[in-house]
């Protein structure tokens, strides 16, 4: 145990020690739902280098967890031998080029296999909100004013900026259809719905 502890904090295992713990209580608040998996840096997109597609906490667990394991399993190795000091110096920088280029190369093996499982669906778009209904929330609506709210498909709710052409009478707490997008005012163009003819009423 006294070996493992001192190849553990010794060079060059204490340079992935530290990082592992963060690491490990990253995905300790992710299980207690303090953090999301992609909380920080989102998806990796590295995919000229083999390692996009992923969130980028995974990409870090891995590469980090195999550097440290590889790097102290090599430590323990250099410490039994029976060599001068200069020479383990050495043999222990070796150690820590070999762990960093393992890590490197089978995080990539591992990731493109974890691609494979993922779903490869498009990032949110607010495009995703033309042709679902909305809830005025200005007193009224024109064509260069009026906010609405929107249910996205996850059930999730936003605020987002409407025009309409003409003068129908859209108030606040009238259900309007968002029918098109504008990308350069980034406003939705909304129009006068019925809430009976909404598909996702309830009976």
């Amino acid at each position: 145990m006294g070996e493992f502890v001192a190849a553990a904090l010794g060079f060059p295992a204490a340079l992935f020690s530290a990082a592992l713990i963060v690491i490990v209580g990253f995905w300790l608040l992710v299980l207690l739902g303090g953090a999301e998996h992609d909380s920080f840096g989102g998806h990796s997109h590295g995919d000229a280098a083999g390692a996009g597609g992923v969130p980028v906490a995974v990409v870090a667990s891995l590469m980090i967890a195999i550097a440290w394991f590889t790097s102290l399993t090599g430590s323990v190795f250099v410490r039994r031998l029976d060599v001068p000091a200069a020479v383990r110096s050495g043999l222990a920088v070796a150690v820590l080029a070999v762990a960093l280029l393992l890590s490197w190369s089978v995080t990539r093996i591992l990731v493109r296999r974890l691609r494979s499982l993922l779903p490869d669906l498009p990032p949110p778009s607010r495009l995703d909100f033309v042709g679902l209904t909305c809830t005025i929330r200005t007193g009224s609506v024109s064509t260069t004013f009026g906010q609405a709210e929107v249910a996205a498909a996850d059930g999730s709710t936003a605020v987002v900026q409407v025009r309409q052409h003409g003068h129908d009478d859209l108030r606040s707490g009238s259900t309007a259809l968002l029918y098109a997008f504008d990308e350069d005012g980034e406003f939705f163009w909304v129009a006068p719905f019925d809430p009976a003819l909404d598909p996702r009423a309830t009976a």
